[in-house]
């Protein structure tokens, strides 16, 4: 038999949980294992469900997907992240790979897209969007010179166990660097 995709879905607004339950429900390979509403339903629901991917609101009440995206990813064993947002402006890529997610995909999407977005995660292939060059740039002025070398390699893929030893670096001090990080481009001013 193959292997079952397990879901879990952080969603607070109960009809869009429905849905992507529906949506999981009748996709073969795919089963939705539960989901979360509030931020802070995150980690008992990945503790007692251990899901091979979530599917993660960006916008959450209280705190931001991107910071809760960034605990997920920093556990050893953290199942792919795929991050859901309503606002599909374009700007969410470079944050989303500094915030560690797998993948980035609009709620608009079809359920055909969603489908392979989940099955591209959770195959270790990722979905995430081309970062444009207006993107990396804007992203680079909102950032401390200093930062520059991590967002240049988290772009590249390398994985953060790399770039800790490379910077020489302890993965509790990566893991500070790059939450300030993410500080400093939700804080920026719109793209020139």
């Amino acid at each position: 038999m193959a292997h079952m995709i397990r879901v879990a879905i952080v969603d607070d607004h109960p009809a869009v949980r429905l849905g992507l339950e529906a949506v999981l429900g009748s996709e073969p390979g795919l089963v939705p294992v539960g989901s979360a509403a509030a931020p802070d339903e995150v980690a008992p629901l990945i503790y007692r469900t251990r899901p091979d991917v979530v599917i993660l609101d960006v916008h959450l009440p209280g705190r931001d997907g991107l910071s809760i995206c960034r605990a997920i990813k920093a556990d050893v064993l953290a199942p792919a992240v795929l991050l859901y947002t309503a606002y599909d402006d374009g700007t969410l890529a470079v944050p989303a790979i500094v915030a560690g997610a797998d993948g980035l995909l609009a709620k608009g999407s079809s359920s055909v897209e969603l489908v392979d977005a989940i099955r591209s995660v959770a195959s270790g292939r990722g979905a995430l969007p081309a970062v444009s060059p207006r993107e990396l740039r804007a992203a680079g002025r909102a950032l401390d010179p200093q930062d520059l070398p991590i967002l240049g390699m988290l772009v590249n893929r390398t994985p953060r166990t790399e770039i800790a030893a490379t910077l020489g670096l302890t993965g509790e001090r990566l893991g500070r660097r790059l939450a300030a990080m993410l500080g400093r481009m939700r804080a920026r001013p719109a793209l020139p």
